[in-house]
């Protein structure tokens, strides 16, 4: 069983400029809020970046702004059940989410707010 509160884990490199990281809410023991995403080391986030968007689009077919919020539905539909489907051109963060998702979780269940670092190796 979660705890209420907020949790947050992160990466703990820049891959490419981007430090990726996973917020959750909890409330009387379910997960109504989630949020995976990257900032860079000015704070900027990396949904928020159109170029960039634009870019990765046209290569890989998918941009941050619809796999970020993809990954932290399927988190937040499953409440965390660890099943979790990638979206092509998206591989690499959706193996960054998984690490974020089990240790953000593992928070929630210790009640430890505390920012824990996950390593990317």
């Amino acid at each position: 069983k979660m705890k209420d509160g907020f949790y947050t884990a992160e990466m703990s490199d820049y891959s490419h400029g981007w430090k990726e990281y996973l917020c959750i809410m909890v409330k009387d023991g379910i997960i109504v809020y989630a949020e995976f995403n990257a900032k860079n080391q000015s704070g900027y986030i990396k949904a928020w970046d159109n170029a960039y968007m634009q870019n990765m689009l046209h290569v890989t077919g998918t941009y941050p702004n619809e796999y970020t919020r993809y990954y932290a539905g399927q988190l937040l539909a499953g409440q965390g059940n660890g099943e979790y489907d990638a979206i092509a051109g998206a591989s690499s963060s959706f193996g960054s989410f998984g690490k974020l998702a089990e240790a953000v979780l593992e928070q929630a269940r210790l009640g430890d707010s505390a920012i824990v670092v996950v390593d990317a190796h």
